[in-house]
């Protein structure tokens, strides 16, 4: 049990840096600074503008949520620890 508390618990912690990483570059990859790089805006006579974002707001909570999940499981490491002959 022990074993496979502590495998579950870095597993969530690796999954959830890859989910913030991945929502960071999502937003890098929406934002305004892309207009720029679009070949229809550099067109002369042309105007591109940055409208409008979509919330983020339930992505961003899903990290903090897998963040705390994963303290959760930390401190269920901590109670199967106890559980076993390795605690004294």
């Amino acid at each position: 049990d022990l074993a496979i508390t502590v495998i579950t618990t870095f597993l969530w912690l690796v999954s959830t840096f890859a989910w913030a990483k991945a929502l960071a570059d999502i937003k890098r990859s929406t934002g305004a600074s892309i207009i720029p790089g679009i070949e229809s805006c550099k067109a002369p006579a042309t105007t591109c503008r940055f409208a409008s974002v979509t919330s983020m707001r339930t992505l961003n909570m899903s990290v903090v949520l897998g963040l705390l999940n994963m303290v959760l499981w930390g401190g269920n490491v901590w109670f199967v620890y106890k559980d076993t002959n390795l605690h004294s």
